[in-house]
């Protein structure tokens, strides 16, 4: 440790994204980004702001944008919150709502969370994931504390129904519950049209995966203004522009441009339904995903191997090597149809 870092600092374990290598590997499976690219809509609007206005400050509020985002949620603009992707989003909700109180989470999900309660010095539980890797949300027992979890869950794959988390919102009104939609446009009932009966709730969502801008890191908020003013507070003591000129344009681009979006999560569906089925005939053992990923394992050949194997033919794939619950499984990000049948046609060659 050097003598100049905080202790806080030394203790720190950083989160690790999925690996983004410096050669274009032959299939690239490993990050959960979209095979479409964004809308031409959205390359159309980036090349009419490329232009002398870049000198200035982009609209610290990016009111156009979250207009647009109201407008398609049919929500009030106080209800909607923008920021430089989720995870910036995120750790702002983290700071903004959590530091009191004691978090609970799933054993197994997106592993920012315990990485931004140990930055922020935050009090957590891990609540353990039932044998089918499902969220039983009957186990959270908050105490006015606070609950986080992914819907559908990351690196599962597995949705809840709208009706279970409507219920725990019930029972739980004194308890801040945010949950993190980054993939609920493939195939995952939304919890935003519950944000008005309950002003304990807060719904995350991103612009990397379904919007295809990965690349630009939008993301947003929706909750009751009272909750959406917090997080504005917290933004505005840490960088009062977060969403620079092109990604404000680029992402109102995206949202308002509904026929593609439609064309390009079904096309991704339709990708992962072939390669759930495909993958069954192989004797892999495949979660139920309302996700653009699958997460599965191999009834003989351990998911290090088939890891390797698949990296060996330029293939990428997320292997998760810790904990043990899931270390024999492996992530697979849903691609085109034609990156599926390639997929499938070097598995066939390491599995039979």
């Amino acid at each position: 440790m050097n003598r100049f870092w905080h202790e806080t600092i030394s203790r720190l374990t950083p989160y690790t994204p999925g690996e983004q290598p410096k050669n274009s590997p032959q299939l690239k499976l490993n990050t959960n980004e979209n095979p479409f690219g964004p809308s031409p809509k959205v390359i159309e609007a980036i090349q009419q702001n490329l232009n002398d206005n870049l000198r200035l400050y982009p609209d610290p509020e990016s009111e156009k944008l979250k207009t647009a985002i109201a407008n398609y949620y049919n929500l009030p603009e106080p209800s909607v919150f923008v920021g430089n992707g989720s995870d910036e989003v995120l750790a702002f909700i983290f700071r903004a709502f959590f530091q009191d109180k004691k978090l609970l989470f799933p054993d197994i999900t997106y592993s920012f969370y315990p990485v931004y309660c140990n930055l922020y010095g935050i009090d957590y539980a891990l609540i353990p994931l039932e044998d089918n890797f499902e969220i039983k949300l009957e186990k959270y027992q908050p105490n006015e504390g606070a609950v986080i979890f992914p819907n559908p869950n990351a690196p599962t794959g597995i949705p809840l129904e709208l009706k279970i988390i409507k219920n725990f919102l019930g029972k739980n009104k004194n308890t801040i519950v945010v949950i993190d939609e980054a993939y609920v446009d493939f195939g995952t009932q939304s919890a935003i049209g519950l944000i008005e009966e309950f002003d304990n709730l807060i719904v995350t969502q991103s612009f990397s995966k379904s919007r295809s801008l990965a690349g630009l890191r939008v993301g947003c908020a929706f909750s009751q203004p009272e909750l959406i003013e917090a997080i504005c507070r917290v933004k505005n003591s840490f960088n009062s522009y977060p969403l620079d000129r092109l990604a404000q344009s680029a992402a109102i681009a995206a949202i308002e441009d509904e026929g593609y979006f439609k064309k390009t999560t079904q096309a991704v569906i339709g990708a992962r339904s072939f390669l759930e089925k495909e993958l069954k005939n192989l004797h892999f053992n495949v979660l139920p995903s309302g996700a653009n990923f699958i997460f599965t394992s191999h009834i003989s050949y351990h998911a290090k191997h088939i890891f390797d194997q698949l990296k060996s033919h330029g293939i990428l794939v997320r292997y998760f090597n810790q904990p043990a619950k899931i270390d024999n499984f492996l992530r697979i990000t849903i691609g085109s149809m034609n990156q599926m049948q390639q997929l499938i046609k070097v598995l066939k060659q390491i599995v039979l």
